[in-house]
């Protein structure tokens, strides 16, 4: 098939948006950087590409709360569009403010049917924002299609609210796909592994279908062995471990 397209959706205070689409490019997806407004207007189509992606960054300030003006955007502007994408068998991704947004618009998971959230981020139970890296392990039993065939990766994180409290009823339609851990894989570990206190240890989640994804740590910030900050001392290696979540989205597009 013809190259997948990946729409990075870019507003005020948006900061991960170049990262993001190089990651894309990087495992061979044509990546567009589109602000809201251009979809908002119609000069832009969500139609025309075959992944969302929403990425990091403090949009709007973060003011109210983490991604809520951008949320409600989405939510109130381009919602409809956004169901029929997805509805049409579209991947969506959301890289840490991301999940914040798609958690506030009802993108994942779904808000509950009288319009309440299920499941929101708190701010870090150390009370402080917390930039550092993190051991990460891929729930094997998730659907999730970007983290298929993952195990153990390290990537950064940066986040004051990134705290997963969830209704438990949320996990009869939503999956956990990417917990925080220790270097050896130990999910059962607290503070510092966990960066934020999240319930079970949880760093991302996707829907049932696995098409739906979104997580707190930066997987565009590790694409190449370069920018793992020990590997002058532990070897270079040929990519880093967040190329892989991109290849294996554009390597679904691509089979489907």
């Amino acid at each position: 098939m013809a190259t997948p397209k990946a729409l990075i959706l870019r507003a005020p205070g948006t900061n991960c948006d170049e990262e993001t689409g190089f990651a894309f490019e990087l495992a061979g997806a044509q990546a567009e950087l589109v602000h809201i407004n251009e979809l908002v207007s119609g000069r832009k189509a969500l139609a025309d590409y075959q992944i969302l992606v929403i990425p990091g960054g403090f949009t709007y300030g973060d003011d109210i709360s983490a991604g809520r003006i951008l949320a409600n955007e989405v939510r109130l502007k381009i919602g409809s569009r956004v169901r029929e994408f997805t509805d049409q068998g579209n991947l969506v991704l959301g890289i840490c403010n991301g999940l914040q947004v798609m958690v506030k618009a009802g993108i994942l998971p779904p808000l509950s049917s009288d319009g309440t959230q299920e499941l929101t981020l708190a701010p870090n139970d150390s009370g402080k924002f917390e930039c550092r890296w993190s051991y990460l392990r891929a729930n094997e039993s998730s659907p999730c299609v970007f983290t298929s065939g993952m195990g153990i990766m390290y990537l950064p994180v940066a986040h004051g609210e990134g705290k997963v409290v969830a209704n438990p009823k949320v996990w009869d339609h939503t999956s956990i796909a990417v917990q925080y851990c220790d270097e050896v894989g130990n999910i059962e570990e607290g503070y510092p592994h966990n960066p934020n206190g999240s319930e079970q240890n949880i760093a991302g989640i996707c829907d049932k279908s696995g098409r739906i994804f979104a997580l707190m740590p930066h997987p565009e910030r590790h694409v190449i062995g370069t920018q793992h900050p020990r590997w002058t001392r532990e070897g270079l290696k040929e990519s880093g471990d967040g190329l892989q979540m991109f290849i294996n989205a554009v390597n679904w597009v691509k089979s489907t």
